[in-house]
């Protein structure tokens, strides 16, 4: 039996108050760095005051996001900010700073896992497959970072793939938020994604923020739109994110998805066209 300690910054048990803003909830899911930042500082704080304080640390941490393939998760750029708040209360505790890895997965799928219920969710993940470098983790302290947990099904894959490894790694599983009302539909989970974000063009002010950092599903919900409110938003985007968003699809093999090959051509052509001016 596999032994993890869970933590969660916040805990979610109505459906009207969630002890975060869910409005800047959205804007991180969708690549706001700043509200990133907020969220990976406060979560490693509360770590640190909950946990760590707690325990004698004698083994090197390894920090590790939520799995992806090519385009990070949002959890990925909470990650980050997670790890300098933590790296600084390490160092100056005389304490090793956390290395990194990371887990690859094999499937993409363009299903809104947010809008799907738990079994639905379980039949989904499952054909994907986790992967993880064993030997790098060998005597390690290993702390697995989401942003939220629903239905735990992300944690069952975790926990697969420990047992395939045979990890007997000590073992933290953390959460900004996490639903402990089993009474409340999973759906709770979209609500929250997109309730900053009702169109593509609600998209603008985060792209333009400064505070910019793309993942999955941003660009998911761009290839996702309907034709003729994806050009207009096209037009409007400025060269780098345009060359970005392309190269992000691309890297996640989002070309070989049909419902996402006419917006791909279409940037395609937009940059085909763009070089010819340039040239």
């Amino acid at each position: 039996m596999i032994k993890a300690v869970t933590y969660s910054l916040h805990k979610i048990n109505n459906t009207v108050s969630f002890g975060f803003n869910p409005s800047h909830y959205s804007s991180f899911k969708f690549g706001d760095d700043k509200i990133a930042q907020q969220y990976g500082s406060s979560l490693a704080d509360g770590f640190i005051k909950n946990v760590l304080q707690n325990m004698e640390i004698n083994q090197q941490i390894v920090v590790i996001s939520s799995p992806y393939s090519f385009i990070p998760t949002a959890t990925f750029a909470m990650k980050n900010h997670f790890v300098f708040k933590l790296n600084r209360w390490l160092a100056h505790n005389n304490l090793p700073v956390v290395q990194e890895t990371k887990v690859h997965r094999t499937v993409t799928y363009k299903e809104d896992y947010g809008e799907l219920c738990a079994q639905q969710r379980i039949d989904l993940i499952s054909n994907d497959s986790f992967h993880i470098d064993k030997d790098f983790l060998n005597n390690k302290i290993l702390v697995f970072l989401d942003d939220i947990k629903i239905t735990g099904s992300h944690e069952r894959m975790i926990f697969n793939m420990v047992k395939q490894y045979q990890l007997h790694n000590e073992i933290y599983m953390l959460y900004f938020a996490e639903l402990i009302n089993d009474t409340i539909h999973p759906k709770i989970e979209n609500y929250l994604n997109y309730y900053q974000v009702k169109s593509i063009f609600d998209l603008d002010a985060i792209i333009n923020s400064g505070n910019f950092c793309i993942n999955t599903r941003i660009v998911k919900y761009i290839l996702n739109t309907a034709s003729e409110s994806f050009l207009v938003f096209l037009n409007n985007q400025n060269q780098n994110f345009i060359d970005q968003l392309y190269n992000m699809a691309l890297g996640n093999g989002y070309h070989n998805i049909d419902s996402y090959a006419q917006n791909l051509n279409h940037i395609k052509n937009h940059l085909t066209l763009n070089t010819y001016k340039l040239a």
